[in-house]
């Protein structure tokens, strides 16, 4: 274990991205044993009860409330990575008065937080805090170490960001992304978008949210060219660059980070290395993906401001791989 004693913590209380591992022999970047051995929080850990409560006193001003779930069944009747997709049975009770229904779908067949037992290093074969595939699936049984169920104890809330990229393109005259292609989002552009929505700053412990278009280019799709482009293999979507720059931003800022697309990184990745590793294995940093941003975007852009409130809840399953979000954007 990484004693706290042991570690020289900043400002923020964490360490400082250069002494990234934190135990010699640890995988790339990873920082194992910062919070204990045992634990499953990850970076959620920055989001305490002190930082939560100055979100909502600083962030809720007017109440009004932004979804930012896309529908369960919104990839039907395909979806993308060969995953299942939302099955919907509403069947009567009689002879009483009563309806029930049962819902049948893959975790991240919509809008989705990535667990930390989702994706490990693939080198070493390890997930976040050192747990090994064995220790998920011991003798065929089932644990629950890394399990969704922890994130679903503290929830995912706090201070949240947008970058709204698409509208930061068209205002500088530059063509807009194209999301079903591999197209890196880099550093440059993130901080150039912040810098055009009133320079809205980054407080530690935020949750950053990316919108890059992905949705809206989603929707103006025919069913038979996503058809296509959800059998052709290996899929390519946008998302932000792998570079080490990238994750230095994200450890000094971030809690949490999600995006509009299907994969918050560029797909298929551009290293020999994903920033899945890092943020999930490595951090424990929750990775949003499929987020419905279009209102939200369409919110800000109204009041002038890309900072709010968010409160998401993953679902309480003991040993999830992932959870819809549940989550709602107050301002």
């Amino acid at each position: 274990m990484a004693q706290q004693s042991e570690l020289k913590l900043n400002e923020n209380g964490i360490p400082n991205f250069d002494d990234l591992p934190l135990r010699k022999g640890d995988p790339m970047l990873s920082a194992w044993g910062l919070y204990g051995d045992n634990d499953e929080l990850g970076t959620l850990n920055r989001l305490t009860d002190e930082r939560v409560a100055a979100a909502a006193r600083e962030e809720i001003r007017t109440g009004a409330r932004v979804s930012l779930n896309w529908a369960l069944n919104a990839q039907s009747p395909g979806a993308f990575f060969n995953r299942r997709i939302f099955h919907h049975d509403v069947f009567a009770k009689p002879p009483r008065t009563v309806n029930d229904d049962i819902w049948t779908f893959n975790s991240q067949g919509s809008s989705q937080w990535d667990g930390v037992r989702h994706f490990g290093y693939q080198k070493e074969k390890l997930f976040y805090n050192g747990v090994a595939m064995s220790d998920i699936h011991p003798n065929g049984a089932r644990s629950t170490v890394n399990g969704i169920q922890a994130w679903s104890q503290t929830g995912i809330i706090g201070r949240a960001i947008l970058l709204d990229l698409p509208r930061w393109r068209t205002s500088q005259n530059l063509p807009p992304y194209q999301p079903f292609t591999t197209t890196p989002i880099p550093l440059a552009d993130l901080l150039s978008c912040l810098r055009h929505q009133n320079h809205t700053t980054p407080q530690f412990g935020d949750i950053l949210l990316i919108r890059s278009g992905f949705m809206a280019a989603h929707a103006a799709k025919t069913p038979a060219e996503l058809a296509t482009l959800q059998a052709t293999f290996p899929h390519e979507f946008i998302g932000v660059e792998q570079s080490e720059e990238m994750l230095r931003w994200i450890w000094e800022n971030f809690s949490a980070v999600a995006g509009d697309q299907p994969s918050f990184e560029a797909w298929p990745t551009q290293k020999e290395w994903h920033l899945h590793e890092v943020l999930l294995a490595g951090w424990g940093c929750p990775i949003g993906e499929l987020f419905d941003l279009e209102r939200l975007a369409e919110k800000c852009e109204e009041l002038g401001r890309w900072s709010f409130f968010v409160t998401s809840e993953p679902c309480n399953v003991d040993g999830g791989v992932a959870s819809p979000p549940n989550i709602m954007a107050i301002f």
